[in-house]
């Protein structure tokens, strides 16, 4: 998988964390991920279909990161992962791929997005649909971590 080709979804992550809930990821180290188990409490996957090429992205949140972007973004502090958060969840998972869709449009690549899907709970897995390398990238916060994936074609 190329950099030209993933730094978007980098960026745009950092980007929709930072002005839409004043806070701040550090990135970690990107590696190969080998089997399907999320790396979180609740995550965002969605797919991606264009002429030069197939995939997905996921984006998945502890708990704890979760229900603070929840609290900064909506100034709503729920307990708990629910329906809320959830939403919040997809539409942040919609926001980071429309932002990668834009620069990526900017150096050729074309693609439609579905609509997100967002999954919760203890050791819930994510099923990316292509059997291409899956890239997980952890980021870091006060509050707990954010794990992008992304797998395409």
């Amino acid at each position: 998988m190329r950099a030209e080709f993933v730094n978007p979804f980098l960026v745009s992550l950092l980007h929709v964390i930072s002005t839409m809930a004043q806070l701040d990821l550090k990135a970690g180290a990107p590696r190969k991920k080998n089997d399907e188990l999320a790396r979180g409490d609740v995550s965002g996957l969605i797919g991606m279909v264009g002429p030069q090429t197939r995939g997905s992205f996921s984006i998945t949140f502890d708990k704890g990161l979760a229900l603070e972007i929840m609290r900064r973004m909506l100034g709503e502090a729920p307990e708990t992962i629910n329906e809320e958060v959830t939403d919040m969840v997809g539409e942040i998972t919609n926001m980071v791929t429309g932002g990668a869709k834009r620069m990526l449009a900017e150096k050729g690549y074309d693609f439609n997005m579905a609509s997100p899907v967002v999954v919760s709970g203890p050791s819930h897995t994510i099923s990316h649909k292509t059997d291409s390398t899956k890239l997980l990238m952890p980021f870091e916060s006060e509050y707990g971590r954010a794990t992008i994936e992304i797998c395409f074609e």
